[in-house]
């Protein structure tokens, strides 16, 4: 049983052979078109040479990663504090609830 199949990719209208495996295909794709759209953005600001463009586009891409996961990372400390402090007033309350009728009781009208 093959796990992979090959898959033609365009990037800066050159073809390339690439493997993957079965049921990806749409991703690859997906991840060529973006990745020939920042090689043609890096082009167009004069470099030159198909190394150098896919090494500014790696370097592109490298840094949108690293930002979203940064994002990623302080967005879910941020949901664990609000879940903290959520857990925190839940307890405040419970502990509230608890003690109003006890007062209800010590207060006669």
């Amino acid at each position: 049983m093959n796990d992979s199949s090959s898959l033609v990719i365009h990037l800066l209208g050159k073809e390339y052979r690439v493997a993957c495996p079965v049921g990806e295909q749409d991703n690859l794709l997906r991840a060529a078109r973006y990745l020939d759209t920042q090689m043609r953005e890096v082009k167009q600001a004069n470099v030159i040479g198909l190394e150098r463009i896919a090494i500014m586009a790696a370097l592109n891409i490298s840094h949108e990663l690293l930002e979203a996961r940064s994002k990623a990372s302080s967005d879910e400390t941020g949901s664990a504090r609000m879940q903290a402090l959520i857990d925190r007033l839940e307890g405040e309350l419970r502990a509230l609830e608890e003690l109003a009728p006890q007062n209800r009781s010590s207060v006669k009208p």
